[in-house]
Formats: structure tokens, C-alpha cells, sequence
């Protein structure tokens, strides 16, 4: 055989070697990458579960109520609900002159660093209502949270009180924290350790009033 021939056929194997390995690499990728979809159509609240259109909420304190987070927020669905760990359940206010006369007329809830755990909800929402979740918790800074649920873990974005100061809560403020919990199915335990929350006596018109698909019962109050 010429040299140059062989030399011809050697280069012509090795390129057919070097494209059916480049070939392998990428269908390796391509399948990579459709498994990792197909994780996601599966378990599509998995542990990174936010995507462009959507993200995932964890609620601790009124916005466990539906009624009361579709008042500003009416992308909000049900996913499950968790609990965070390594956090307690507070009541305050980010004013050190509060004197309790806000919307709720008393403190209102927030988490804390601490042994312990705070049981929740998890909303998903469409990301068009993210503007008014931060609005309406403009006293709180956003940040990001591992929420155990029976589905598995779930990364949420909730909110944290800044500058928090502890502050009796009032009866309104408690009562749909405490609807919330029981609507959603909250551990008895946890809902009882809700009940039990001290409040300033307020009895007066709030912004439970305001709430829509109340029954006047639910806007009752046992002060």
C-alpha cells in the first residue's frame, strides 16, 4: 500500500473515531439534560423548585389564611405545607415606639433564629405577584429557607422582620393566623401552642374585617 494512502486511511479513521466520539459526548449531555427536565416534570416542587413564570412561599402568620393572602396576592395555590427548623414563631413590631396602632392594632408575626420549629404553608405563586408580596411585607426582608414537607425539602423564599421588637399581637391578628392553620391542616399541637398566644385585648374594627368569604363567624372574636 503508498504510504500516502495509508496515511489517508489512518486520518479518515481517526476523524470517524473523533466525530462518533464527539457524537457520544453530546447525546451524554443531551440525555443529561432531559433527565434532569424529566426530574422536574416529576417532582415539580422539588429542592430547587422556583422557575421563571413561579416561585414558592413559605407563609407563618396571616398569609396562612387563603382568604387573606388572595386579598393581595391571587396567584396564590396551595402546594403543601412544612415546617422550618431552627426557628420560633414571634410577635412584634420594627418600631421601638410602637405603640400598637397599625392596621392590626398589635404585633404581628416573624421568625427567630432559636431552637425550635415554625409549621407553615407553601403557596406557589406566579411571579407577577411578587412586587405585592414585598409590598406587603415591607417591613420584612426577603431571604430563602429549606421547608420540610412530606414531599421532601422545598426552598421558599418567606420574609423576616427587620429590626424586630417583640409586641403583644391583637385578637384579630391572632384569629386568622389561627383560621390559616386550621384551614390547612396544621399539626393539633401546633395549632393549640397558636391558641394559647397572649394578646393585648384589642377588640375593635381591623383589617379582618376587610377580609372577603369570611363567615361573620370566622370575623367573630373571643377576646
Amino acid at each position: 500500500m503508498p504510504l500516502g494512502l495509508g496515511r489517508n486511511k489512518l486520518n479518515m479513521s481517526y476523524l470517524r473515531y473523533y466525530a462518533k466520539g464527539s457524537l457520544l459526548v453530546f447525546l451524554l449531555q443531551m440525555a443529561n439534560a432531559a433527565t434532569s427536565i424529566s426530574g422536574l416534570g416529576n417532582n415539580e416542587f422539588g429542592s430547587n423548585n422556583n422557575s421563571s413564570d413561579h416561585f414558592l412561599y413559605f407563609a407563618y402568620g396571616s398569609n396562612l389564611l387563603k382568604e387573606r393572602i388572595h386579598v393581595k396576592n391571587p396567584s396564590a395555590t396551595f402546594v403543601t405545607t412544612g415546617r422550618l427548623m431552627n426557628y420560633t414563631l414571634q410577635f412584634g413590631h420594627n418600631n421601638p415606639n410602637f405603640d400598637g396602632s397599625n392596621s392590626w392594632h398589635g404585633g404581628v408575626a416573624t421568625i427567630e433564629q432559636s431552637d425550635g420549629e415554625v409549621w407553615g404553608v407553601v403557596w406557589r405563586l406566579e411571579n407577577e405577584n411578587l412586587i405585592s408580596l414585598d409590598r406587603q411585607e415591607r417591613m420584612y426582608r426577603p431571604f430563602e429557607v429549606r421547608v420540610l414537607t412530606d414531599e421532601g425539602e422545598m426552598l421558599c423564599r418567606t420574609y423576616q422582620m427587620n429590626n424586630f421588637k417583640p409586641y403583644l399581637t391583637s385578637p384579630p391578628y391572632k384569629k386568622v393566623v389561627c383560621l390559616g392553620a386550621i384551614q390547612n391542616g396544621l399539626p393539633q399541637h401546633y395549632v393549640d401552642k397558636l391558641e394559647a398566644v397572649e394578646t393585648n385585648g384589642y377588640s375593635g374594627p381591623s383589617v379582618l374585617d376587610q377580609i372577603p368569604d369570611l363567615s361573620p363567624t370566622d370575623k367573630k372574636l373571643h377576646v
